[in-house]
């Protein structure tokens, strides 16, 4: 997958645009058919979306209001929003402005239940994430069967009742919205190789005018479902003709399950995302120093301001500060989360508004990226720092700052992790600590600065 940053970042904004009148049977079928499928925050952000969508007043918005109202890192919303997409739910349109992005999300209604079980990959995907029982009792529930035996269709068709009459009708009025769309959920069907399957198929037997645009469609399906080929399907299709010799979806469907539980296994297939991130070997031990990076890349700033001060909230103009870098200069959330980190770490728990400026300038432009990066930059670049930091500060003769974990330091030694990280998940005893409280900390903190070789210091 493309670096997030290719992708979306927190200052984009975007628009809604909403079907007319989503309906509470449609909720029902966001929660009980598609978020077995996507899992729940996909549909979160669908129900967000929605919500929003439904607000005539709401205009754009940026995707750090969506970060911070389900509660995700911009990563997540991410794959929340192209999981709704893979699944039909969510059709986007991207434009550029210089270095800016507008996105528009179109959000599109849920499939009915019909249609939903009628699909061999939504309905063998939704069996496999709950069970047969679960499965069936759904199917009873929102399928109700006509008892159409000994009854013949005798529906007429367009064409049957109506008929063109030539008119001047200007050519944009004729209805060419290319944004309007059959309901369903995007599958390139053209990827299966149909000139193969029907090579080894007699003209005679099965015409090629009988593999209709909706058969080529469940055959392609099919195919890729069970992991078949065009040689494979070819079997398929011919245990599928009825005594007419015509080819039905619904014979196709259990023709192809019966054949894959011949040849190729009793269990149901099963999908997974092409993105989910494989399991970490139980053998391998992330360091200390990756777990920081993990949690500052996928950290809200505002949880790492409150972790950093033992679950304290921050002040308004310290979450102001953070919002700042990332909607006005649109910094990655990683790389804020360790500026936020270095410089209240070096200057007694502090944050300069002019010195945290001064060093997000500079990570701009050398274009950082990740948390990682900005980590690796705020140590080779410490010195440089520390003389801006010193400019700042009430003059004090001989001095030196504490830096929590971005000293100077060669890549073999042994990396420094500041205690608040290991302490983040502790909870406050109480709002407003003791005097007591206070010294031991004030203890902690000298004996840090004492391990690293350096004094205590003030800064404005």
């Amino acid at each position: 997958m493309v670096h997030l940053y290719k992708e979306l970042q927190p200052a984009d904004h975007f628009e809604i645009s909403l079907p007319h009148m989503l309906s509470t049977n449609e909720r029902q079928l966001l929660t009980l058919f598609y978020q077995p499928l996507t899992g729940p925050e996909p549909i979160s952000l669908y129900l967000t979306l929605w919500a929003e969508g439904e607000d005539v007043h709401t205009g754009s918005l940026t995707h750090y209001y969506l970060m911070s109202v389900l509660n995700m890192p911009i990563g997540k919303v991410f794959e929340a929003r192209i999981a709704l997409e893979a699944i039909g739910l969510l059709r986007t349109w991207r434009k550029d402005e210089h270095d800016n992005r507008v996105f528009i999300y179109e959000l599109i209604r849920p499939l009915e239940a019909h249609t939903f079980f009628q699909d061999p990959l939504l309905s063998m995907f939704l069996f496999s994430k709950i069970g047969e029982q679960a499965y069936r009792k759904l199917r009873k529930r929102f399928v109700k069967p006509l008892k159409k035996d000994h009854y013949t269709d005798v529906s007429r068709s367009f064409i049957d009742v109506y008929k063109p009459i030539h008119t001047n009708v200007p050519k944009e009025l004729m209805g060419e919205d290319q944004s309007i769309q059959s309901q369903g959920y995007p599958f390139y069907f053209e990827q299966f190789d149909f000139n193969l399957l029907m090579s080894g198929l007699s003209e005679q037997l099965i015409p090629s005018s009988s593999i209709s645009l909706e058969v080529k469609e469940t055959i392609a399906k099919l195919a890729f479902l069970y992991h078949l080929s065009p040689l494979d399907m070819q079997k398929v299709v011919i245990l599928a003709l009825d005594e007419n010799m015509h080819i039905h979806s619904d014979k196709l469907r259990k023709a192809a399950a019966d054949y894959y539980k011949l040849t190729i296994s009793k269990d149901a297939p099963k999908l997974e995302k092409t993105f989910a991130k494989r399991e970490v070997p139980t053998n391998v031990k992330l360091s200390k120093e990756q777990e920081r990076q993990h949690y500052l890349e996928t950290t809200p700033p505002i949880q790492v301001l409150r972790d950093i001060n033992q679950g304290k909230e921050p002040l308004a103009s310290s979450v102001k500060l953070a919002e700042d870098l990332i909607m006005k200069h649109g910094m990655p959330v990683g790389v804020v989360n360790v500026l936020l980190e270095y410089v209240m770490l070096t200057t007694d728990m502090k944050l300069p508004k002019n010195y945290v400026e001064r060093i997000a300038d500079h990570w701009m432009r050398k274009n950082l990226k990740t948390a990682k990066e900005a980590m690796e930059l705020a140590r080779t670049e410490r010195d440089k720092y520390t003389a801006w930091k010193n400019e700042n500060e009430k003059k004090t003769t001989g001095t030196k700052s504490n830096t929590g974990g971005y000293k100077k330091q060669p890549r073999a030694s042994k990396e420094i992790v500041p205690e608040w990280f290991d302490k983040r998940n502790e909870k406050s005893v109480s709002e407003t600590p003791d005097a007591a409280k206070q010294k031991e900390y004030e203890e902690r903190r000298k004996k840090l600065l004492e391990a690293l070789g350096q004094e205590d210091q003030e800064v404005n």
